[in-house]
């Protein structure tokens, strides 16, 4: 069956749903199995070690949580990440149950020099939340959210994924940006930006990060706030996994109504060259409250499609004013635009947004919308018999904008749109020509860029990486030296020690 086919059906909320049961049901009958002499695995330099029994037992004895190896149950599942063209068997696969686990499973690590990957959605395009050979400390029993109301906080367990905060805090009458796709996990988008349908309103998901509790590669448990350990605060907010294994995250919420207007607009493709430059005007001189993401897309064997994606989250009395400019571009093929549940409308992409499906993408940030870009984007796009092909425009700019490029580390304030050029094909199909295309058609578009953003960062060299920090980066370079000297935590978009 075709996986894409799959997970559009209902029969794949039902398996979602039932993943934490299996998963706790193969680690606990993992616990039962008989440890080999040794096993084969990898350090982080690449040099091949073996890793004896009696360390394994120990390791295996100090967890509250599952120790998985390659022939233990749940061990397939816990390798796989989001994109089903990533197939990497680290040697061993720790899953936590909580901080001191994690203190364990990284003491662990750094003793014996290990390739070191830490998931937790799996949503990582590049694959870096498994690896080959290594360690993989999986976060899925991390998981758990606590609302304090009054003081507008919420604390979310270093595994969860954005679903659970979002149907947590809204419970109460109370938001923070969190992505738009829910299962996504709140480390990996968090730590390195963290759009969302609320971004422009509220800031980024790194901007309503108050304090996080961190296990760094000295095995030190870490509390870091604007007044204790500040300056790692700074760092986690835009520098990714790169200084340690956040265990819990804590968010500055905000009061808002539980109904939005959300849904999509969908033209057929054949108008894009006229109303890409619609899309870019309104996108531009949106109010805050406004999101709006822009979609070309086009199946095999079908017609494709332009679509105008929003999430309107303002006054009820304003909506009509501020939909006008939609509503002009003419008799659309389909409009879902409706009043809808907040944490619905976050659920509604979770099986059609790109980034869900793609096997190969490309991705820049934007700063404006020049006139050549829309019409290299038309130029450019090809449909194929054999893939689905995306251009994907995700909005940013306002509030994310107001905010200085020294004060996290997330440095692209000025971005006003992330642009992702995809490909998807069947898993069984060869991926040459496709991601060949997708290479030719990026090279027209990456001058109109600016950096990436390093959620859809993609096999970029290390120099072109840190260059992404831009000025931020020698700030950061001062922090990995202090807190993860020999590069300990590297499956990541990485920055590298000063020595």
């Amino acid at each position: 069956m075709d996986r894409r086919k799959f997970f559009a059906s209902s029969l794949a909320a039902a398996v979602t749903l039932s993943l934490p049961v299996r998963r706790l049901m193969a680690a606990d009958a993992a616990s039962t199995l008989a440890l080999p002499a040794e096993i084969p695995a990898i350090t982080g330099d690449g040099t091949r070690t073996t890793l004896a029994r009696s360390d394994l037992q120990a390791l295996k004895d100090s967890l509250r949580g599952a120790l998985l190896l390659p022939d233990s149950p749940g061990y397939d599942e816990a390798r796989r990440v989001q994109n089903e063209t990533i197939d990497r068997h680290p040697a061993l696969v720790v899953q936590p149950s909580g901080a001191a686990d994690v203190r364990t499973a990284v003491t662990f690590a750094r003793e014996h020099s290990l390739l070191l990957a830490v998931k937790c959605g799996g949503h990582s395009q590049s694959g870096l939340s498994t690896c080959e050979g290594g360690m993989q400390l999986d976060l899925s029993r991390v998981r758990g959210v606590r609302i304090d109301p009054a003081a507008r906080r919420a604390y979310a367990g270093g595994g969860c994924l954005l679903g659970e905060l979002d149907f947590e805090a809204m419970a109460c009458g109370l938001v923070t940006t969190a992505g738009t796709v829910s299962h996504t996990g709140v480390g990996g988008l968090t730590l390195g930006g963290g759009f969302g349908r609320l971004a422009r309103r509220f800031g980024l998901a790194l901007d309503n990060l108050t304090a996080v509790d961190i296990v760094t590669a000295d095995g030190q448990y870490r509390h870091a706030s604007r007044t204790e350990n500040p300056e790692l605060l700074w760092g986690v907010r835009g520098g990714g996994g790169n200084f340690g294994v956040v265990t819990t995250f804590e968010f500055a919420l905000h009061p808002m109504q539980r109904q939005v207007i959300a849904g999509n607009v969908v033209f057929p493709l054949s108008r894009a060259r006229e109303l890409l430059p619609a899309y870019a005007d309104l996108s531009l001189h949106a109010p805050d409250d406004l999101y709006t993401d822009c979609i070309l897309s086009a199946a095999p064997g079908k017609d494709g499609v332009f679509v105008i994606a929003l999430c309107y989250s303002g006054p009820a009395e304003h909506a009509e004013r501020t939909l006008a400019p939609i509503r002009r571009l003419g008799t659309p093929v389909a409009d879902t635009l409706k009043g809808i549940d907040y944490v619905t409308a976050q659920r509604g992409t979770d099986r059609s947004d790109p980034r869900v499906y793609a096997d190969y993408e490309q991705s820049g940030l934007i700063n404006g919308f020049d006139s050549h870009l829309a019409a290299a984007v038309v130029a450019g796009f090809e449909s194929s018999a054999e893939r689905r092909t995306t251009v994907f425009f995700q909005h940013g700019g306002g509030a994310i904008g107001r905010v200085p490029a020294t004060a996290t580390a997330f440095p692209h304030r000025r971005a006003t749109h992330n642009l992702l050029v995809a490909a998807s094909w069947p898993a069984e199909n060869d991926p040459t020509p496709h991601r060949r295309f997708i290479d030719q058609y990026w090279k027209t578009l990456r001058q109109f860029t600016d950096g990436v953003y390093v959620n859809t960062m993609n096999d970029e060299t290390p120099d072109v990486v840190e260059a992404n920090y831009q000025g931020n980066l020698q700030r950061l370079r001062r922090l990995k030296q202090k807190y993860d000297p020999t590069n300990l935590f590297r499956l990541n978009e990485n920055v590298r020690p000063n020595a």
